[in-house]
């Protein structure tokens, strides 16, 4: 049997904020093993830690309920958290530092206590590679069942970027818009698909429900469910080597917010820092607050 826990992460509040089952591994597992472990479960990902070498280091695969993941954002707060919560890590003074491996790149970990509540931050390394050659916003708007009207194109535009996996970034002018956009795979196929090769569109507007938030944001795709709303963690290194290439900033670190959801049904709210370095790699740190809302065994498949 096997420790597991779902943690909701980038919220202060149980039943909020977005789901994720962590498993504990006290033996190895297959990749079948985990891959039929994260389906049986069924959230958007599924994290397995065990640890590696290196002090307060730890081994950190990520499977959602059909494939595994080179890298997972929401996933790695989730792993920190319940190994600071189990006392897998030493904490001493105001933070402690963890590493995890994962197969995209290593990624470093600050935690940090108050009241009893641990904030979580990721940082790592992220060098954008923006494609500008894009469909027109008539085709985009249609695989998006939008308006063209509806996408912005003053302040920013549609471009895809990549940064462990592309994602095809639009803007949009409004709340209302990210939230009835609605993925028509028809439109998809035959006006985008052979045009933006990646499977997950990352729209985002600087409109939202929660007035301390500076971008509102939702990932669709051909590989999600219509009405998903699934974590965005993931695809923030992308977004900020978008914002990077078009707002031109100048050297500096630069704090931002972005939320996912609804007041209404979940709501994420995740603190974003760019490290923007002319001709280096940018640093982001993405991070947020994460409450355990249940734990128990599981057998390990046959």
């Amino acid at each position: 049997m096997l420790d597991y826990f779902i943690v909701d992460v980038f919220t202060e509040k149980e039943f909020d904020g977005a789901q994720i089952a962590v498993i504990l591994l006290n033996t190895p597992l297959t990749d079948e093993q985990m891959q039929k472990l994260a389906s049986e479960i069924g959230l958007s990902d599924c994290a397995f830690v065990e640890p590696a070498e290196g002090d307060q280091s730890f081994s950190l695969r990520v499977f959602t309920p059909s494939a595994e993941r080179n890298f997972g954002g929401q996933a790695t707060i989730a792993a920190a958290y319940v190994i600071a919560e189990q006392g897998l890590v030493s904490h001493e003074g105001d933070f402690t530092s963890l590493k995890f491996q994962q197969a995209a790149a290593d990624v470093d970990v600050v935690l940090s206590k108050k009241n009893d509540e641990w904030f979580v931050q990721f940082s790592r390394k992220a060098e954008a590679v923006v494609d500008r050659f894009v469909p027109d916003n008539a085709a985009l708007a249609a695989a998006l069942s939008l308006q063209e009207s509806d996408i912005e194109s003053i302040r920013f535009r549609p471009l895809l970027v990549a940064c462990d996996q592309p994602y095809l970034v639009v803007p949009l002018r409004s709340f209302q818009a990210v939230r009835s956009a609605g993925f028509n795979f028809n439109e998809w196929s035959n006006r985008v698909a052979s045009i933006s090769p990646t499977n997950e569109i990352l729209l985002f507007t600087g409109k939202s429900d929660v007035a301390s938030s500076d971008f509102h944001a939702r990932l669709l795709g051909p590989q999600l469910a219509p009405d998903a709303d699934p974590p965005i963690a993931s695809a923030l290194p992308a977004f900020v080597g978008y914002l990077a290439e078009l707002e031109e900033l100048r050297e500096g670190t630069y704090a931002f917010s972005v939320d996912r959801g609804t007041v209404g049904t979940r709501k994420s709210l995740l603190n974003v820092e760019l490290v923007h370095q002319s001709g280096r790699e940018n640093e982001v740190r993405v991070g947020g607050p994460a409450v355990l809302v249940a734990e128990g065994k599981i057998k390990i498949p046959a």
